[in-house]
């Protein structure tokens, strides 16, 4: 039976609960990979409760509930979740442990699925249950699965080969540095569990989770320099036989846990922040030596190589241009009333398609006029979407993954035909001189994301604002557009990669914001590549910040009397080489109007 309500699909966990002897049990935004987007088969919160953010965690007692979120989705989730079922939880102020160890009862047996969830939450809630006598209990087989009647299949997709001409580096010298790093350590094998390590080490793509090109799949990578890849036969070609040739065994994904227990007695490196539970528990139980430490593909993924920088670059320009496009279009039509938040985001993804470079969209548009903009990561249906209505504030959040390189972009635009306020211009003004201040950093070897947050932040807290998210987050390389390990944010905001060192080659998003809620909400985000900065007499390494992002800013929301001269050059020098770079792919009025778009800023 199919059960249509989400209260009705609560009742019913609590029924297949009770039959499991389980006090409660913990759902998660996630999969066997730890992944931040999972594909259908894996939305079992959305399908719980209605969220549908990327980040969250529900926990399910017999006579209470509560969803966890962080500020990004502090709005989304009263919007998407009823508050009659569950309480709204608010992360890092709190946690799934602590609200259980507060309230399941003394002696509970709280469930979760050690397919879903990392060995350090198991161990924190574990910990943090044991005063009231209380345990988290690993689960055989999920109690949403059992329930959930009409759960998608995982996609049954090919695997396809990612060619050298965007790798620019080979999957055997990509091996052959694992196969060093471990036996630099004493160690005979890696667990490579999370899917853009699989993706980056093989170089094979595919599209089995949406907006993300990965194959569903786990690797074995051996001190031999040989691998194992456990993926579904059916999305196994020849073209993809031949790319791995014969130093990689392609096994059924069945057969991982198999393999793992074949371990036995072997020394293996597994990352706690990326494999999970389960697998920790198959390699203790089999008697395997674990070594805890993070995944070997991870920091070599984050710094791209020249190929790939190069690749990045040219799809930056390309995507710019339909950016452009888009914000001509946005600015002839939206004044006129008759667009919506849906209409706007389908015209930008046709705009993109019109590159055969493009294979998806990097994340759902975030198309949010209004008062919708004040939600980061709000996403539009047909139910919420809203008229972009004229003498308003309109901000589209997108990107694409193209061939040679994944983008992510943000603009906040003023929707005419009248003039934005003055506490408009203000909030906008600041925004942009977080990023500029950011975009301009220069720094010693060994800094860290968290010690460049407050240079973006700097110009709100002076007027006693602030924004609830990150400033920046890794990109991959038509990979994931959230990629570890680096970010740049608040130490204590309770984000990953905060403590991350900086290296020449990683990509990162400079994005600042300002939400008002109910109102209005403001972000101007770019791409930067972190590069070796030569100063003259300078005590070591510096690094600063390439841009690799090229679209207009929009100037209406700008108040030059708030900018320095350096940030007035700043605004300049981009803006020609936006137009340098664009004008070459527009012609016509969007030509006309990126060169207005680029002009020089009007000093006071």
């Amino acid at each position: 039976m199919l059960m249509n309500t989400h209260e009705a699909r609560l009742d019913a966990l609590r029924k297949e609960l009770k039959t499991r002897a389980l006090d409660g049990f913990v759902i998660p935004i996630s999969d066997e990979h730890m992944s931040e987007y999972v594909g259908a088969y894996a939305q079992r919160l959305a399908w719980l409760t209605g969220f549908g953010g990327s980040a969250g965690t529900a926990a399910v007692l017999a006579d209470k509930a509560a969803i966890f979120v962080d500020g990004r989705y502090t709005l989304q989730v009263r919007e998407q979740v009823d508050g009659r079922l569950y309480e709204y939880q608010s992360v890092p102020a709190t946690s799934v442990a602590a609200w259980l160890a507060e309230n399941a009862a003394p002696g509970a047996r709280i469930g979760f699925d050690p397919w879903l969830h990392g060995k350090p939450w198991a161990d924190a809630t574990a910990k943090a249950l044991a005063p009231r006598g209380a345990t988290l209990e690993p689960v055989d087989g999920n109690p949403i699965d059992a329930i959930w009647a009409d759960q998608p299949a995982p996609s049954p997709a090919p695997a396809l080969v990612h060619d050298h001409a965007y790798s620019g580096k080979s999957s055997e010298a990509k091996r052959s540095e694992v196969a060093e790093w471990l036996a630099a350590k004493g160690l005979d094998a890696a667990v490579v569990s999370a899917l853009d390590g699989v993706a980056w080490l093989l170089n094979i793509r595919g599209s089995d989770v949406e907006r993300t090109p990965v194959a569903l799949s786990f690797v074995l990578a051996h001190a031999d320099g040989t691998a194992q890849l456990f993926i579904e036969p059916e999305k196994v070609t020849a073209e993809l036989r031949a790319h791995l040739g014969n130093a990689v065994t392609i096994l059924p994904r069945q057969d991982f846990v198999a393999q793992l227990q074949a371990l036995a007695g072997k020394k293996v490196a597994v990352d706690p922040e990326r494999a999970v539970q389960a697998v920790f528990g198959v390699l203790a139980a089999a008697g395997a030596e674990v070594l805890e430490t993070t995944d070997p593909t991870v920091l070599a993924k984050a710094m791209k190589n020249p190929v790939e920088q190069a690749g990045q670059r040219a799809a930056q320009a390309r995507d710019g241009a339909a950016i452009a496009r888009f914000l001509h279009w946005l600015s002839v039509e939206a004044p006129k009333g008759g667009e919506t938040e849906l209409s706007a985001a389908a015209k930008l993804q046709a705009l993109r398609e019109e590159s055969d470079l493009l294979r998806d969209l990097s994340f759902d548009t975030i198309s949010a006029a209004g008062p919708h903009a004040a939600s980061p990561h709000y996403r539009v249906d047909e139910e919420s979407n809203l008229t972009i209505a004229p003498n308003s504030i309109y901000l589209v959040d997108s990107g694409g993954q193209y061939l040679d390189g994944t983008t992510d972009i943000t603009r906040t635009v003023w929707i005419g035909p009248g003039e934005p306020t003055a506490e408009h211009k203000d909030r906008f003004t600041r925004v942009l001189k977080g990023h500029i201040a950011l975009s301009l950093a220069v720094f010693p070897r060994g800094t860290v994301g968290s010690q460049l947050d407050t240079l973006a932040r700097y110009a709100l807290w002076q007027a006693g604002l602030d924004y609830a998210h990150g400033t920046g987050h890794g990109v991959g390389s038509f990979l994931s557009v959230h990629e570890g390990p680096q970010r740049i944010a608040k130490a204590a905001g309770g984000q990953a990669g905060t403590g991350q060192e900086l290296l020449a080659g990683m990509i990162l998003s400079n994005e600042p914001g300002y939400y008002k809620a109910g109102e209005y909400g403001i972000r101007i985000e770019n791409l930067v590549l972190v590069e070796p900065r030569e100063i003259a007499g300078a005590d070591g390494e510096y690094f600063g910040f390439e841009n690799l992002t090229w679209a207009p800013i929009d100037r209406t929301l700008v108040d030059p009397g708030l900018l320095t001269r350096e940030e007035l050059r700043w605004w300049d020098d981009y803006h020609a080489r936006v137009e340098a770079i664009l004008a070459p792919q527009l012609q016509g009025e969007a030509l006309v109007w990126l060169k207005q778009a680029c002009q020089p800023l009007e000093r006071k």
